[in-house]
């Protein structure tokens, strides 16, 4: 019989099998926690005849998330919810956080030192558009698409997970993948942090947006590039309209620091803005990039800083002020 200890080193892992089915992070840890509390509560009647360890611990998670994704209503990003918004400052109501697919950071996830090949194939499938794509798949078909063809499993293991036939789990399989191609997820470059070509890219973004120099900071973006602002349903497409909607807005962000972190397989940036006494820079925002061709395609902007700057491990306001001096 395995020990408590054991259960511990798969975490991880089932972070990430979790935070793919739930579109949360925060929900993810939650489902891993209670997942290892009922592992934890039947150790005496693990039977390593019938599963290994880790077989049984995914099949525990699955179960954990089904449960919360029984009333749970799909969680997506802005582009999901309705057409772009109108030119002009209404954002629209905010919805609740349970609304959004939500970022997470690379490091609970993503081994920065494994193999080159595993790494980018991490990435490619905790990308934010990626993960609102598996939302758009009942939770069972969600469960088989990422046990078979991210994480690799076989079908005869996945129908022992379940509790189901082979012929029921490539049936489930069938049908999401048929649903997925429906789904359009625009393609987008993994971060390599070595890469001269994108380290180049976000140094010159970086340079653009905390001098507010709209012009240089359009020059940068695809030309059918996104942006978007969760927890508001705003969102904008085309250089053009994204250019407009930064001229209208006035200099919101005029005075902005900015330092880099990783999200979901993508550089990311965490956003300062002088709004405390004496002018100190506080936590504002979140934003996640994607890249493709030497181009940013997408900015996603989540103003939750205060729940996803700790999430993040990022510094509060007074810490951030001594790393911009």
């Amino acid at each position: 019989m395995p020990e408590a200890r054991e259960l511990e080193p798969h975490r991880s892992e089932l972070v990430g099998y979790c935070y793919r089915m739930l579109g949360s992070p925060f929900e993810a840890e939650d489902a891993v926690q209670e997942t290892l509390v009922r592992a934890w509560r039947s150790l005496d009647r693990f039977d390593e005849r019938r599963a290994s360890l880790r077989t049984w611990l995914y099949s525990i998670a699955t179960n954990v998330c089904l449960d919360m994704l029984r009333s749970a209503q799909r969680r997506a990003r802005a582009m999901d919810l309705g057409p772009q918004a109108q030119a002009g400052p209404d954002l629209g109501p905010p919805l609740p956080e349970s609304a959004w697919v939500q970022p997470i950071p690379d490091g609970r996830l993503v081994r920065a030192d494994g193999d080159p090949a595993e790494v980018a194939a991490q990435r490619e499938t905790i990308r934010l558009a990626f993960v609102a794509a598996l939302q758009h798949l009942p939770p069972r078909q969600r469960a088989v698409l990422i046990l078979r063809d991210v994480l690799c499993w076989k079908a005869d293991e996945v129908a022992r997970l379940l509790d189901s036939s082979v012929a029921s789990v490539t049936s489930a399989l069938q049908r999401a993948r048929a649903t997925l191609r429906t789904v359009p997820v625009a393609p987008a470059e993994p971060y390599r942090p070595m890469d001269e070509e994108q380290r180049r890219l976000l140094a010159r973004y970086c340079d653009a947006f905390e001098r507010y120099d709209v012009e240089s900071l359009v020059s940068l973006l695809h030309e059918d590039a996104t942006t978007s602002m969760p927890p508001f349903p705003w969102w904008r497409r085309g250089r053009a309209e994204i250019r407009e909607m930064l001229l209208a807005a006035g200099r919101p962000c005029e005075g902005a620091r900015l330092l880099p972190t990783v999200a979901n397989g993508s550089p990311a940036f965490a956003q300062y803005l002088p709004t405390g006494p004496y002018g100190r820079h506080e936590p504002f925002a979140l934003v996640v990039l994607s890249l493709s061709g030497g181009l940013i395609t997408e900015l996603t902007t989540y103003l939750d800083a205060g729940r996803l700057f700790p999430l993040f491990g990022l510094p509060s306001g007074e810490e951030a002020e001594a790393l911009f001096r």
